[in-house]
C-alpha cells in the first residue's frame, strides 16, 4: 500500500487524528504517502479499496436513538432494534452515495469495506446495489485474541465455527490444531466467559456455545432496558472518550495507538481491517469471519441473506465456508431479524413509511402494531433533518 488517504467533513478532528495517524504509521515503519482531505471525491480517485467508517448525525443522533425507544419499553442501542433501524435509515443512503462516487471514481474493481453500524444492513444495502463490498465487524477477532489467550497460543492457530448475523451470533466450537477447545472452556471458565459475555452462565451450558454480547438485548431484554433507564447513554460516554483521545492525539510523543482507545469500541478494528486488506491485496486464501452473502452456507437461510461467519478471501472477494446448521433456536431467531433486515433496507432506501412500519414490527425485540407506530413517529420526527428520503 504506497499511499492512504484519510477523509473527514470535520477538519480540526482530520488535522488532529490525521498528523497522529502519520506519526503512528511511521513509527511503524509505513513508507508510503499520507494524505489528508475534506473532500469526498479526492479521497476515492484511483483507490483499489474504500473503508467506510462514518455516524450520519454523529453521537447526538446515537444519543437519540439510545433513549428514545426506552419511552416505549424497547432497548436503545445503536445497532439492535430501533435504535439500530433509526441509524439504518440515516446511513444507508450516505452509504450508497459513498459506492456511487466509488464506482465512478475509484480503481476498477475497487473493494468497499464496510465498518459503519449496523454493519449487516449496510453490507446487504451496497450488495442489492451491486457494489464490491465486505463487512466487517470486531466481535469475532475479540473472541479469537481471548480464547487465544486462555489456550496460550497465536490468535491465528485460534479458528472459530462463528455463525449468524451481525451483532447475532454465536461461537460454536474453537478449534486450534484440530481440536474443538470449546467443550473445555465453558468447564473450567464458563463463569468468567459469562461475565465476558454479561450473560448467565447457564444460558451458555444449555447452548453449548457462546453468544455475542449483543445478544444480552434478546435473552435479558426487560432487565437490559431498566438498567439503561437509570443510566448514561452510550453516546454521552463516547463523548467523553473522543474528547479525550483528541487531546492524546494532540501530543507529539505519541507513537502508537492510545489504550484508552479500547473503550471507544471496536476494540481490535485495526488488526482485522489490515488483516481483511492484506488478504484481499495478496489474494492467500486466508480465512477471516466477515458479512457476506449466504449462498447455501448457512442452510435454512435465503441465498441472498448477509450473513457473518467464516470466509476465504483472495482477490475476487470473500467466499463464504460452509457452516453446520443452526439450532432450531438460533436459525428462528436468524430468521427472524434477516427478514427485519431486509425491510430495514428497503424502507431507507424507498423513504416508504409503510415499509419502515413493517420493518419495525418484524423485529423480535418489537413486534406489537402500537409500539412500532409510536416508535416510528418518535424515530422520523426526531431525526427528520437526517432523513430527506421520509420528507
Amino acid at each position: 500500500m504506497d499511499e492512504l488517504v484519510l477523509q473527514d467533513t470535520d477538519p480540526e478532528r482530520l488535522e488532529v487524528v490525521g498528523v497522529a495517524a502519520e506519526r503512528i504509521a511511521r513509527a511503524h515503519g509505513y513508507a508510503g504517502r499520507l494524505i489528508r482531505t475534506g473532500d469526498l471525491d479526492a479521497a476515492v480517485d484511483g483507490a483499489d479499496v474504500v473503508v467506510i467508517q462514518i455516524r450520519v448525525g454523529g453521537q447526538a443522533a446515537r444519543h437519540l436513538d439510545e433513549t428514545l425507544p426506552l419511552a416505549c419499553g424497547c432497548v436503545g442501542q445503536e445497532t439492535t432494534g430501533a435504535g439500530g433501524f433509526a441509524k439504518a435509515l440515516r446511513t444507508v443512503p450516505v452509504v450508497l452515495d459513498i459506492a456511487a462516487r466509488v464506482r465512478r471514481r475509484a480503481a476498477p474493481h475497487a473493494w468497499i469495506i464496510d465498518f459503519t453500524n449496523p454493519v449487516g444492513i449496510v453490507t446487504r444495502a451496497l450488495l442489492d446495489h451491486g457494489h464490491r463490498a465486505i463487512g466487517l465487524c470486531n466481535v469475532a477477532i475479540g473472541f479469537q485474541r481471548l480464547f487465544a489467550s486462555w489456550l496460550g497460543v497465536a490468535p491465528e492457530e485460534v479458528r472459530l465455527g462463528h455463525a449468524g448475523l451481525n451483532h447475532l451470533t454465536w461461537v460454536r466450537s474453537v478449534t486450534v490444531g484440530g481440536e474443538d477447545c470449546l467443550p473445555e472452556i465453558l468447564r473450567t471458565r464458563g463463569d468468567e466467559l459469562a461475565g465476558h459475555v454479561e450473560l448467565p452462565r447457564r444460558l451458555l451450558d444449555l447452548l453449548g456455545a457462546v453468544p455475542s454480547y449483543y445478544l444480552r438485548y434478546y435473552y435479558q431484554h426487560d432487565a437490559v432496558v431498566e438498567e439503561l433507564r437509570h443510566s448514561r447513554s452510550r453516546a454521552e460516554e463516547v463523548s467523553d472518550i473522543e474528547r479525550q483521545l483528541l487531546e492524546i492525539y494532540r501530543d507529539p510523543q505519541l507513537r502508537d495507538k492510545p489504550e484508552l482507545l479500547m473503550r471507544r469500541g471496536g476494540a481490535y478494528y485495526s488488526e482485522a481491517a489490515l488483516q481483511l486488506l492484506s488478504s484481499l491485496v495478496v489474494g492467500a486464501g486466508d480465512t477471516h469471519v466477515v458479512n457476506v452473502r449466504n449462498h447455501g452456507a448457512v442452510p435454512g437461510l435465503p441465498d441472498d441473506t448477509v450473513v457473518e461467519i467464516p470466509a476465504t478471501i483472495d482477490r475476487d472477494g470473500a467466499h463464504p465456508l460452509p457452516v453446520a446448521p443452526l439450532g432450531a433456536h438460533q436459525l428462528g431467531l436468524v430468521s427472524h431479524v434477516a427478514a427485519y433486515e431486509r425491510l430495514a433496507v428497503e424502507a431507507a432506501v424507498s423513504g416508504d413509511r409503510d415499509v419502515a412500519l413493517q420493518a419495525l414490527m418484524t423485529h423480535p425485540l418489537i413486534g406489537q402494531l402500537d409500539r412500532a407506530e409510536r416508535l416510528l413517529d418518535d424515530l422520523l420526527a426526531a431525526h427528520r433533518q437526517l432523513l430527506p428520503a421520509f420528507a
